[in-house]
């Protein structure tokens, strides 16, 4: 076994140590599991273009055995080494963020529609300023519709059209809010 002494000088930067090597195929392992949680629409999205890897992937989706999906795990992080992994781990990261917007923009649009219910008949003007195309009328039915829903302990039926309503203005319109 070699020391890292007696390596030369002209050897330039020391070798990763094994710690550091394993971390980096722990590291590759963890996105070949993430591969394989995705579904097959976002796994087109993530440039894999080799063809082992995406077999492999495939196989450790109907794996149920626990022990052999471990170690079909450890192939895809293997098949993973021999790839460069920046591209994936790009589009994962994009597909992460979108997601994380998509929840926060559903987030606020629930925080909206329960503002707009809160104030009742002036919560049409909430959605107005927002987006001076939406329907008054509509928006006033909904309000209407949800206080009588309240008195009568029934589903928020009125609610969910609401938040419907306003994903549709925000879609259409953009958010101006």
């Amino acid at each position: 076994m070699r020391r890292r002494d007696d390596q030369p000088e002209s050897a330039g930067e020391e070798p990763p140590s094994k710690s550091e090597l394993k971390r980096r195929m722990l590291a590759l392992q963890q996105l070949g599991e993430a591969l394989v949680e995705l579904s097959d629409k976002q796994l087109e999205t993530v440039p894999v273009e080799d063809e082992r890897l995406l077999e492999a992937i495939r196989e450790a989706r109907e794996m149920r055995s626990h022990s052999a999906r471990r170690r079909h795990l450890q192939l895809i992080g293997k098949l993973m080494r021999d790839i460069d992994a920046g591209p994936i781990e790009n589009a994962m990261q994009s597909m992460d963020n979108r997601r994380r917007e998509n929840a926060s923009s559903f987030h606020q649009l629930e925080k909206l529609r329960d503002e707009i219910l809160a104030a009742g008949a002036s919560g049409t003007e909430l959605v107005v300023e927002r987006w001076p195309q939406a329907d008054r009328q509509q928006l006033r039915q909904l309000i209407l519709q949800h206080q009588r829903e309240n008195k009568l302990s029934r589903p928020p039926v009125a609610s969910r059209k609401l938040f419907r309503l306003l994903k549709e203005l925000t879609e259409l319109y953009g958010d101006s809010g």
